[in-house]
């Protein structure tokens, strides 16, 4: 079994009073994906948030590759080798592509670390070779957010949380996306995904957690859900 890369235990989380996240668990290893699927407002892109420490978490155990994570500011997490693509994208809209690749920017981690320049990027985002002097505003939403996993590519991670890739995008697009995260994959980075979208999370994940009412309800392969309708039909048919 590989080194895990994210271990979360009992995450707990709060919007003011209110909390959202009870008890999740969760681990990520390297080189491996794993997709944390719910309904919306099952907590899915809470747990990113606080895993992140954009929402104030509360656990047992929250590490990244083996330090201590809990309490700290993002961008400490951020320089430890933890990306995160939010699911707003939050690109500068009024950068072009290539300087937007450039504010991502930062040194890996180690010597055998993956290193990634533009070069590399275009080479999974073919697309983005194109258009490296259009401005991000000039984008359609697919190519945003293209730029938006490249630029956190740029930041040399160990492991990325991406935060439902797929939403909205036409098929081309998220047939592109999942091609890209499996070359993630291939260069050992390992992957926590956010994502509603069965098709799409069962073409690249290797294993997946449920979430329901902010509480993991299920962890198993992928190809337990498929298999399993009663288990699809309980938490993740709208």
């Amino acid at each position: 079994m590989s080194e895990a890369i994210l271990e979360v235990e009992k995450l707990d989380a709060y919007y003011g009073q209110a909390q959202i996240l009870f008890e999740v668990s969760l681990k990520l290893r390297r080189g491996e994906i794993v997709a944390l699927m719910g309904r919306n407002g099952a907590g899915k892109s809470t747990t990113l948030k606080a895993i992140m420490g954009l929402v104030p978490p509360r656990a047992a155990v929250l590490c990244c590759a083996g330090q201590n994570i809990l309490g700290l500011p993002t961008y400490c997490i951020a320089r430890l080798g933890l990306g995160y693509v939010p699911e707003e994208r939050r690109i500068f809209t009024d950068l072009t592509v290539d300087e937007n690749l450039e504010v991502g920017a930062k040194a890996a981690l180690g010597a055998a670390h993956t290193v990634w320049t533009p070069e590399r990027l275009f080479s999974i985002f073919p697309n983005l070779a194109e258009m490296r002097g259009r401005r991000a505003s000039q984008m359609s939403g697919g190519e945003q957010q293209m730029l938006t996993i490249a630029r956190t590519l740029m930041g040399n991670p160990e492991a990325v949380l991406l935060d439902e890739p797929s939403e909205g995008l036409a098929p081309v697009i998220v047939e592109l996306m999942a091609e890209a995260v499996r070359r993630m994959k291939a260069e050992g980075i390992a992957v926590l995904l956010s994502e509603q979208n069965l098709a799409f999370a069962s073409a690249i994940a290797d294993r997946t957690y449920i979430i329901e009412k902010g509480a993991i309800r299920h962890e198993g392969s992928m190809a337990e859900i498929a298999a399993d309708a009663a288990l699809r039909e309980a938490y993740l048919t709208v």
